[in-house]
């Protein structure tokens, strides 16, 4: 039975050009855009939407859909501290060379404020209208101030008085006193202040003050409510009770701000004589970069919105006036308050042991019989973290080296690397200093591991180090063995249990040759001429993958079958995307999974008509890397740490890896096949950029993460002495945590 499914997952991809219909294929004509690729900012909200349409999915259990609208907005914040601050940066320095799309990058502001705009109030309707309805129904109560009944108010009042008042602090604002310094992504009161007994001859001579809404404090603040559950927003309470911080003045509009600065950090790696402490200066200095958006209240005074307008130096392209709270992350902080609450989340989902290491207490003796492949979230991280735990205690290991992008906050790995180091073992960690908004907890770890005695690399002069991978080197029988461990994801325990990734182990001695001389080119000086099974970039990936590109093309052409299959997170690179155009029109069928941005036009005759692009977006973040060639019947397939993107192929240390054993080919063949396939969790990709759900009508329906999950759970079931529950499972969490680094 296993055999004749992975025969037909084989036969699949094979066949994959006889599924033109079921994967979504679509005819347009190339003189109906002006160019061949799409502005790779709009494709990134493009897909922000699609993580608001779960939002609005009613499909989803309740909690889920607050939990995908904070998502929204948390990864909406990112995108304006980075994307939109850099084009804002091109426009400061006058720089006008259009991108790839054909845009500038005053006309890439001008269409991305417009999509924007169109998405917040998007955002904003889903709130009001299905997501605070839905909550009421089930006795769950946001108040305003004029909704609180008597009791609510003295509770209010007496948790104002002890809690909220002390900490408060309003900063006036007048011919005496400039306007504050306000912090990137706090949430302010503006109030405007009248001194009594003084005439006031216009609007514009009022004083004000700012009030910062104390981060210290709660931002939900739980009321007592006998009939249901209710809650007050901590900005409403101090609105509530403002008087009590003014004295001697009358208190006039009222309104909520809060902005967004730019938060790109500009490290010059050549000048920066420590680069340790220079990021950690630059850290320090994000959060008064230039102010890139302000959101407001939508109903704010006129004279208000005059007022930051001139001290904040924003213009109507960067305001965005809200109709509801500001800072949708609110939303997931309230599901947390609440707790679980029956048919409100995903049944809980424990990722499995994978069967290779069911009652195995010894690592390396797995490893050492076959290659073995994790999937997670399915299968469980642990026996990433039990490899280096063993490693770190096992004397007859010489050597571990890591390296590391992101970490979770209570890295259980980085405190195995600090036991082995303190047990004499050489221990040598990449902890990359320069991972967005990771900079600040790698330094920390950087710092703890250095001091337990490791041997650290802050990253390379002018590279990011996004590659993932960890040698252990230990002494058997009087001779060396290697392991490896290579994967496509973090070694961060946290995100293991959110993120579809795919992680390799073996002691393979071609991969233990090549981990070695991968470790000494990154700690030396030592460039090996190239890799026996790794491919890396920056120096070797991007000519690979252009070859195996046109390796496909050329056979088409010979009349061959020629198929392409990659799965990715983002396709932005233009010389990948012109060869995958040349490959279509040759004939080859190219099939791309890709999550995020794609400024590729796919279904356009004469151009792509034979390229046909999907994303995923469900519960699970769709973060692995999966690369497949037919090459005339030789059928190649990788995994690796890097996306078709420039800054991947060109700016980055990541490392490529063929799979050729034969079991681990014929279970990412099986996941292929079912993302390929999967009608519930699939978007189509049209050539003007836009995105349709599939059509459910036209096939079996089919949730490959679901899927996924139950084959893990059956692959279970087979080793435990009580079977499982095989039929009920939908995984608990959702697509990805709010603080989620979406370039990464």
């Amino acid at each position: 039975m296993e055999r004749n499914k992975e025969n037909q997952d084989r036969a699949f991809l094979l066949a994959l050009d006889e599924n033109r219909e079921l994967l979504g294929a679509a005819a347009f004509e190339s003189d109906a855009f002006p160019s061949k690729f799409i502005n790779r900012e709009l494709s990134w909200l493009e897909f922000n939407d699609r993580v608001l349409e779960e939002a609005r999915n009613i499909e989803n259990p309740l909690f889920e859909r607050l939990n995908f609208i904070s998502i929204t907005g948390s990864n909406l914040d990112e995108f304006f501290m980075i994307r939109v601050a850099s084009i804002h940066d091109q426009v400061k320095a006058d720089y006008k060379t259009p991108d790839p799309s054909g845009l500038k990058p005053v006309s890439q502001l001008e269409r991305i404020s417009k999509r924007a705009h169109d998405l917040v109030r998007k955002q904003y309707s889903t709130v009001n209208r299905a997501l605070i309805p839905a909550l009421e129904k089930e006795g769950i109560f946001l108040k305003s101030a004029d909704q609180l009944h008597e009791a609510q108010l003295k509770f209010a009042q007496r948790y104002f008085e002890s809690v909220v008042f002390p900490v408060l602090t309003p900063l006036a604002v007048d011919a005496g006193s400039p306007f504050p310094l306000i912090a990137n992504k706090s949430l302010n009161l503006f109030v405007k202040i009248e001194r009594l007994g003084r005439k006031i001859k216009n609007d514009n001579e009022n004083s004000f003050a700012i009030i910062q809404i104390p981060t210290v404090l709660p931002r939900i603040v739980q009321l007592p409510d006998a009939a249901g559950t209710s809650f007050i927003l901590l900005e409403d309470l101090v609105i509530l009770f403002i008087n009590r911080l003014f004295t001697g003045v009358k208190v006039g509009d009222i309104a909520r701000f809060r902005i967004t600065r730019n938060a790109d950090l500009e490290i010059d790696d050549d000048e920066a004589a420590d680069l340790l402490v220079e990021i950690e200066h630059q850290v320090r200095m994000r959060q008064w970069g230039e102010v890139i958006r302000l959101e407001i209240d939508r109903d704010a005074a006129p004279s208000i919105v005059q007022s930051l307008y001139e001290n904040l130096k924003v213009t109507d392209i960067n305001v965005y006036r809200i109709a509801g709270p500001l800072d949708l992350t609110l939303f997931s902080k309230m599901t947390k308050l609440i707790g679980d609450q029956p048919g409100m989340r995903y049944p809980a989902f424990t990722p499995q042991t994978s069967p290779a290491f069911f009652n195995q207490s010894d690592i390396f003796s797995v490893i050492q019989k076959n290659d073995v492949l994790l999937n997670h979230p399915y299968e469980s991280f642990d026996p990433v973290i039990d490899l280096i735990k063993q490693a770190s205690r096992d004397p007859n290991v010489l050597a571990i080296k890591q390296t590391l992008y992101r970490v979770s906050g209570q890295s259980p790995i980085i405190s195995a690397l600090a036991a082995a180091a303190e047990r004499g073992k050489q221990v040598m960690v990449l902890v990359e200093l320069k991972a967005r908004f990771d900079e600040e907890n790698n330094i920390q770890w950087a710092k703890k591991l250095e001091k337990a005695g490791c041997h650290v690399i802050y990253g390379l002069i002018g590279l990011k180090t996004h590659s993932k991978i960890t040698l252990i080197v230990r002494e058997e029988d009087d001779a060396i063995r290697r392991y490896v461990h290579l994967g496509t994801g973090n070694y961060n325990d946290a995100t293991a249990r959110v993120y579809t990734d795919l992680g390799l182990m073996t002691c393979s001695e071609a991969f233990g040759r090549d981990a070695t001389d991968f470790f000494n080119m990154i700690s030396g000086y030592s460039i090996p001429l190239g890799f026996r099974k790794l491919i890396a970039a920056p120096r070797w990936l991007r000519e690979d993958t252009i070859f195996r590109i046109r390796q496909e093309t050329k056979n088409a052409l010979d009349g061959k079958k020629a198929i392409i299959v990659a799965k990715i997170n983002s396709l932005l690179d233009p010389e990948i995307v012109e060869s995958l155009y040349a490959a279509s029109q040759a004939g080859v069928k190219v099939f791309m999974i890709v999550r995020g941005i794609c400024v590729l036009r796919p279904g356009i005759r004469g151009l792509s008509e034979n390229i046909h692009v999907r994303s995923l977006v469900g519960r699970y973040l769709e973060h692995s890397r999966i690369f497949y060639y037919y090459n005339d019947g030789s059928e190649d397939l990788f995994l690796g740490s890097a996306d078709w993107m420039q800054r991947n192929m060109d700016r980055r240390i990541e490392v490529q890896f063929p799979i050729e054993d034969k079991v681990v080919r014929e279970r990412i063949f099986r996941i292929l096949r079912l993302q390929l396939t999967d009608t519930d969790r699939a978007w189509v990709m049209n050539a003007d950029g836009s995105y349709r759900r599939v059509d459910r009508r036209k096939s079996d329906p089919l949730d490959s993460q679901t899927e996924l999950a139950n084959e893990a759970l059956r692959a279970a079931a087979k080793l435990t002495p009580e079977p499982k529950d095989l039929d009920r499972f939908i995984p608990r969490e959702s697509v990805v945590d709010p603080d989620e680094d979406f370039e990464e």
